[in-house]
Protein backbone atom coordinates (compact mmCIF):
# COMPACT_ATOMS: atom_id res chain seq x y z
CA UNK A 1 0.00 0.00 0.00
CA UNK A 2 1.88 3.24 -1.34
CA UNK A 3 1.03 6.10 1.97
CA UNK A 4 3.00 8.52 -0.28
CA UNK A 5 4.40 9.63 -3.84
CA UNK A 6 8.32 10.55 -3.79
CA UNK A 7 10.45 11.61 -6.85
CA UNK A 8 14.27 12.21 -6.48
CA UNK A 9 15.78 15.42 -8.29
CA UNK A 10 18.57 16.88 -9.78
CA UNK A 11 18.83 19.74 -7.68
CA UNK A 12 19.87 20.21 -3.65
CA UNK A 13 16.16 20.86 -3.02
CA UNK A 14 13.44 18.65 -1.80
CA UNK A 15 9.63 20.03 -1.17
CA UNK A 16 7.47 17.98 1.21
CA UNK A 17 4.11 18.36 1.13
CA UNK A 18 2.49 16.56 4.24
CA UNK A 19 -0.87 17.53 4.00
CA UNK A 20 -1.77 17.68 0.64
CA UNK A 21 -3.16 14.62 0.56
CA UNK A 22 -7.04 13.71 0.92
CA UNK A 23 -7.87 9.63 1.37
CA UNK A 24 -9.17 8.23 3.97
CA UNK A 25 -9.23 4.47 5.11
CA UNK A 26 -12.82 3.12 5.03
CA UNK A 27 -12.33 1.83 9.01
CA UNK A 28 -11.34 5.32 9.73
CA UNK A 29 -14.20 6.75 7.66
CA UNK A 30 -16.75 4.64 8.89
CA UNK A 31 -16.45 6.30 12.68
CA UNK A 32 -16.44 10.02 11.17
CA UNK A 33 -19.07 12.56 11.05
CA UNK A 34 -20.22 12.88 7.23
CA UNK A 35 -19.23 16.68 7.04
CA UNK A 36 -15.63 15.58 7.95
CA UNK A 37 -14.91 13.61 5.43
CA UNK A 38 -14.72 16.36 2.92
CA UNK A 39 -11.71 16.51 4.74
CA UNK A 40 -11.56 20.87 4.24
CA UNK A 41 -8.59 21.07 6.20
CA UNK A 42 -6.50 20.42 3.66
CA UNK A 43 -3.99 22.02 1.82
CA UNK A 44 -5.82 21.84 -1.11
CA UNK A 45 -3.94 21.69 -5.18
CA UNK A 46 -0.78 22.30 -4.19
CA UNK A 47 0.73 18.95 -6.63
CA UNK A 48 -0.82 21.16 -9.38
CA UNK A 49 0.44 24.59 -8.00
CA UNK A 50 3.75 22.78 -7.94
CA UNK A 51 3.51 20.64 -10.85
CA UNK A 52 6.48 22.55 -12.34
CA UNK A 53 9.11 21.71 -10.07
CA UNK A 54 9.74 18.21 -10.93
CA UNK A 55 11.29 19.22 -14.33
CA UNK A 56 13.09 21.78 -12.17
CA UNK A 57 14.59 19.01 -10.55
CA UNK A 58 13.23 19.36 -7.53
CA UNK A 59 12.66 15.92 -5.06
CA UNK A 60 9.31 16.21 -3.95
CA UNK A 61 7.47 13.76 -1.47
CA UNK A 62 3.63 14.02 -1.33
CA UNK A 63 1.51 11.70 0.64
CA UNK A 64 -1.90 10.05 -0.06
CA UNK A 65 -3.52 10.48 2.85
CA UNK A 66 -5.52 13.35 4.76
CA UNK A 67 -4.04 14.75 8.08
CA UNK A 68 -7.16 13.79 9.50
CA UNK A 69 -5.63 10.35 9.69
CA UNK A 70 -2.67 11.73 11.10
CA UNK A 71 -0.93 14.92 11.03
CA UNK A 72 2.60 14.14 9.60
CA UNK A 73 4.06 17.83 10.59
CA UNK A 74 3.02 17.20 14.15
CA UNK A 75 5.62 15.66 17.12
CA UNK A 76 5.07 11.71 17.30
CA UNK A 77 4.58 12.92 20.64
CA UNK A 78 1.94 15.01 19.98
CA UNK A 79 3.45 18.15 22.03
CA UNK A 80 2.46 21.49 21.42
CA UNK A 81 4.57 23.62 18.36
CA UNK A 82 2.80 26.70 19.90
CA UNK A 83 2.31 26.96 23.74
CA UNK A 84 -0.31 28.43 24.88
CA UNK A 85 -2.16 28.64 21.46
CA UNK A 86 -5.00 26.71 20.10
CA UNK A 87 -4.05 23.99 17.72
CA UNK A 88 -5.23 20.43 16.45
CA UNK A 89 -3.31 17.21 17.47
CA UNK A 90 -1.38 14.44 15.64
CA UNK A 91 -4.35 12.69 14.82
CA UNK A 92 -7.16 15.18 14.98
CA UNK A 93 -10.36 15.35 16.71
CA UNK A 94 -11.76 18.29 15.35
CA UNK A 95 -12.02 20.33 12.22
CA UNK A 96 -10.33 24.04 12.14
CA UNK A 97 -13.71 25.17 13.04
CA UNK A 98 -14.00 23.35 15.84
CA UNK A 99 -16.25 20.70 14.59
CA UNK A 100 -15.86 17.00 15.83
CA UNK A 101 -14.21 15.15 13.32
CA UNK A 102 -15.55 11.57 14.87
CA UNK A 103 -18.99 10.13 15.84
CA UNK A 104 -19.75 10.00 19.63
CA UNK A 105 -17.15 8.11 21.45
CA UNK A 106 -15.60 7.31 18.31
CA UNK A 107 -12.05 9.00 18.46
CA UNK A 108 -8.87 7.15 18.39
CA UNK A 109 -7.56 5.19 21.03
CA UNK A 110 -4.19 5.25 22.02
CA UNK A 111 -3.16 1.99 20.16
CA UNK A 112 -4.83 3.08 17.55
CA UNK A 113 -2.55 6.26 17.52
CA UNK A 114 0.31 4.57 17.82
CA UNK A 115 -0.43 2.61 15.11
CA UNK A 116 -1.03 5.06 12.38
CA UNK A 117 2.01 6.55 13.78
CA UNK A 118 4.04 3.43 12.58
CA UNK A 119 1.90 2.77 9.09
CA UNK A 120 1.90 6.29 7.99
CA UNK A 121 3.69 8.68 10.13
CA UNK A 122 6.95 7.19 10.25
CA UNK A 123 7.31 5.48 6.75
CA UNK A 124 7.16 9.36 5.34
CA UNK A 125 9.67 10.76 7.78
CA UNK A 126 11.60 7.62 6.83
CA UNK A 127 12.24 9.03 3.54
CA UNK A 128 12.47 12.26 4.21
CA UNK A 129 15.36 11.59 6.16
CA UNK A 130 16.87 9.51 3.42
CA UNK A 131 15.87 12.02 0.71
CA UNK A 132 17.96 14.50 2.81
CA UNK A 133 20.87 12.49 3.84
CA UNK A 134 20.74 11.80 0.06
CA UNK A 135 21.14 15.14 -1.43
CA UNK A 136 23.51 16.36 1.17
CA UNK A 137 25.73 13.18 0.44
CA UNK A 138 25.72 14.29 -3.40
CA UNK A 139 26.29 18.01 -2.82
CA UNK A 140 27.27 18.44 0.18
CA UNK A 141 24.23 21.02 1.27
CA UNK A 142 20.34 20.32 1.32
CA UNK A 143 17.35 22.64 1.53
CA UNK A 144 14.12 21.10 2.53
CA UNK A 145 11.37 23.41 1.24
CA UNK A 146 8.22 22.74 3.20
CA UNK A 147 4.64 23.61 0.91
CA UNK A 148 1.43 24.33 3.02
CA UNK A 149 -1.52 26.44 2.56
CA UNK A 150 -4.06 27.53 4.56
CA UNK A 151 -7.48 29.32 4.18
CA UNK A 152 -7.16 33.32 4.40
CA UNK A 153 -9.55 33.66 7.78
CA UNK A 154 -8.96 31.07 10.66
CA UNK A 155 -9.76 32.53 13.50
CA UNK A 156 -9.23 29.71 15.66
CA UNK A 157 -5.44 30.25 14.75
CA UNK A 158 -5.10 33.68 13.67
CA UNK A 159 -7.29 37.25 13.92
CA UNK A 160 -8.21 38.79 10.67
CA UNK A 161 -6.89 38.10 7.02
CA UNK A 162 -3.16 36.08 6.81
CA UNK A 163 -0.66 37.31 4.82
CA UNK A 164 -0.36 35.66 1.52
CA UNK A 165 3.20 34.02 1.51
CA UNK A 166 4.18 33.53 4.92
CA UNK A 167 7.81 32.15 5.30
CA UNK A 168 8.80 30.52 8.40
CA UNK A 169 12.55 29.34 9.64
CA UNK A 170 11.40 28.50 13.63
CA UNK A 171 12.68 32.52 13.96
CA UNK A 172 16.17 31.62 12.14
CA UNK A 173 17.22 28.10 13.79
CA UNK A 174 16.02 25.78 11.22
CA UNK A 175 18.00 27.84 8.33
CA UNK A 176 20.62 30.62 8.35
CA UNK A 177 20.26 34.63 8.22
CA UNK A 178 21.74 34.46 4.84
CA UNK A 179 18.69 32.09 3.00
CA UNK A 180 16.08 34.71 5.00
CA UNK A 181 17.90 37.89 3.36
CA UNK A 182 18.33 36.34 -0.26
CA UNK A 183 14.26 35.92 -0.13
CA UNK A 184 13.60 38.95 1.13
CA UNK A 185 16.09 41.00 -0.96
CA UNK A 186 14.95 39.21 -3.83
CA UNK A 187 10.66 39.25 -3.00
CA UNK A 188 10.68 41.93 -5.73
CA UNK A 189 11.83 40.19 -8.47
CA UNK A 190 9.81 37.00 -7.52
CA UNK A 191 6.32 39.24 -7.22
CA UNK A 192 7.37 40.90 -10.41
CA UNK A 193 4.94 43.61 -10.23
CA UNK A 194 2.41 41.71 -8.50
CA UNK A 195 1.16 43.05 -5.01
CA UNK A 196 1.15 39.62 -2.91
CA UNK A 197 1.72 40.38 0.83
CA UNK A 198 4.52 38.57 2.83
CA UNK A 199 5.89 37.75 5.97
CA UNK A 200 8.73 35.89 7.91
CA UNK A 201 8.06 34.58 10.83
CA UNK A 202 4.66 35.39 11.76
CA UNK A 203 1.86 33.10 13.15
CA UNK A 204 3.56 30.83 11.42
CA UNK A 205 7.46 30.04 12.25
CA UNK A 206 7.83 25.97 10.77
CA UNK A 207 5.95 23.01 11.88
CA UNK A 208 7.32 19.79 13.40
CA UNK A 209 9.37 19.07 9.67
CA UNK A 210 10.79 22.45 9.35
CA UNK A 211 12.02 22.48 12.76
CA UNK A 212 13.59 18.87 13.31
CA UNK A 213 15.16 18.58 10.25
CA UNK A 214 16.47 22.37 9.47
CA UNK A 215 20.41 22.00 10.96
CA UNK A 216 21.87 24.99 9.33
CA UNK A 217 25.13 23.56 10.88
CA UNK A 218 25.06 20.21 9.60
CA UNK A 219 24.22 21.78 5.94
CA UNK A 220 20.37 20.78 5.69
CA UNK A 221 19.00 24.19 5.83
CA UNK A 222 14.72 24.55 6.05
CA UNK A 223 12.16 26.76 5.01
CA UNK A 224 8.09 26.74 5.56
CA UNK A 225 6.12 28.54 3.04
CA UNK A 226 2.48 28.61 4.48
CA UNK A 227 0.32 29.83 1.50
CA UNK A 228 -3.06 31.86 1.66
CA UNK A 229 -5.70 29.85 -0.18
CA UNK A 230 -7.04 32.97 -1.34
CA UNK A 231 -4.79 33.16 -3.59
CA UNK A 232 -4.89 30.54 -5.77
CA UNK A 233 -8.70 29.05 -5.01
CA UNK A 234 -12.15 29.72 -4.24
CA UNK A 235 -12.36 29.28 -0.50
CA UNK A 236 -16.04 28.83 -0.41
CA UNK A 237 -16.19 25.77 -3.46
CA UNK A 238 -13.12 24.23 -2.47
CA UNK A 239 -12.76 24.95 -6.75
CA UNK A 240 -9.21 25.33 -8.28
CA UNK A 241 -8.99 29.06 -10.13
CA UNK A 242 -6.77 28.42 -13.30
CA UNK A 243 -6.40 32.39 -13.20
CA UNK A 244 -5.32 32.99 -9.39
CA UNK A 245 -3.05 29.81 -9.70
CA UNK A 246 -1.53 30.55 -12.75
CA UNK A 247 -0.46 34.26 -11.34
CA UNK A 248 0.62 32.83 -7.99
CA UNK A 249 2.68 29.77 -10.05
CA UNK A 250 4.68 32.60 -11.60
CA UNK A 251 5.60 33.71 -7.79
CA UNK A 252 6.39 29.89 -6.77
CA UNK A 253 8.92 29.46 -9.58
CA UNK A 254 10.84 32.30 -9.71
CA UNK A 255 11.08 31.59 -5.95
CA UNK A 256 12.70 28.37 -6.71
CA UNK A 257 14.31 29.41 -9.02
CA UNK A 258 15.94 31.81 -6.67
CA UNK A 259 16.37 29.12 -4.29
CA UNK A 260 18.16 26.85 -6.23
CA UNK A 261 20.77 29.71 -7.12
CA UNK A 262 21.28 30.47 -3.46
CA UNK A 263 21.30 26.48 -3.29
CA UNK A 264 24.84 25.92 -5.15
CA UNK A 265 26.33 29.13 -4.29
CA UNK A 266 26.13 27.53 -0.65
CA UNK A 267 27.11 24.41 -2.40
CA UNK A 268 30.23 26.85 -3.83
CA UNK A 269 31.05 28.05 -0.46
CA UNK A 270 31.52 24.58 1.35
Amino acid sequence: MAIFDFSAGSQPILISMPHNGTQIPKSIAARMQPYAMQSIDTDWYLHQLYDFAAEMGCWIINPHYSRYVIDLNRPEDNRSLYPGSDTTELCPTSQFDYRPIYLENCEPTADEISHRIETYWRPYHQQLQRALEQIREKFGYALLFEAHSIKSKVPRFFEGQLTDFNFGNFDGNSSSDCLSDCIMANWQECNRGLTYSQTFNGRFKGGYITRHYGDPKGQIESLQLELSQATYMNESSLKYDEVKADKVKKVLKSLLEMLIRYSHQRIELG
